[in-house]
């Protein structure tokens, strides 16, 4: 049984979706920091200095902070803004991958050109035969 497993974990697909899934987190964590660090604070200075991250909307009248994760100490609250970051973030890694999968990976899985088929081998004698015929015959 620790031979069959063996085999299993090593199978090439268990192998690359274990490097995927390792890529994918390092990616995640990219795009989380674009989307906090570049892409939200730019909305925000548009918006006049609006922080999504701490939209919120209290569910409980024993919610009085101002910051989502005071806010969430107190009580229940509709993190909205949070909601908001994090769509952006799918967003944007759902657009990196389409372009991933679009420019590189259908680049390097190109199907070759269709090559004619041989043709049978009772076609490809008469061929040869054929040419021979007329290689031997005078020109007309």
């Amino acid at each position: 049984m620790l031979e069959e497993f063996k085999k299993f974990a090593m199978r090439g697909n268990v192998v690359d979706l274990a490097v995927g899934v390792v890529i994918g987190a390092a990616f995640g964590a990219i795009v989380n920091s674009l989307v906090a660090d570049i892409i939200m604070p730019i909305i925000g200075a548009i918006t006049g200095g609006l922080d999504f991250s701490n939209y919120f909307v209290a569910l409980s009248s024993k919610v009085t902070a101002t910051a989502l994760a005071d806010a969430k100490k107190q009580g229940a609250v509709l993190a909205w803004g949070n909601f908001l970051t994090i769509l952006i973030n799918f967003i944007i890694i759902a657009f990196a991958l389409f372009l991933v999968v679009k420019l590189v990976i259908n680049r390097l899985y190109k199907p070759d050109p269709a090559k004619p088929a041989a043709p049978p081998a009772d076609v490809q004698l008469l061929t040869e035969i054929r040419d021979i015929l007329k290689a031997q015959s005078p020109a007309r």
